[in-house]
């Protein structure tokens, strides 16, 4: 199951690939700079889900639903 620390890894995973500054990426997004590195280091208390998904958006993620099980990804997905 995917949590906030793991999400905001991945976020900062993806900034930097973009070489996007948190600056950059918060002004973009419509939040602040210190909500963005508080999420990406894990010190992000609870963010809404509008502004997960426009961060998302704005680094080309997505959140995908899948029943939770199990299941072995397979080579597409990784």
């Amino acid at each position: 199951m995917l949590d906030l620390i793991s999400t905001g890894q991945e976020i900062a995973k993806r900034r930097k690939n973009l070489k996007l500054s948190q600056l950059a990426l918060a002004h973009k997004v419509g939040i602040s700079r210190a909500t963005l590195e508080a999420l990406e280091n894990g010190r992000a208390g609870e963010m809404g889900f509008s502004k997960i998904t426009k961060l998302l958006a704005a680094l080309g993620l997505e959140l995908k639903l899948q029943p939770a099980g199990s299941r072995r990804p397979t080579l597409d997905e990784l």
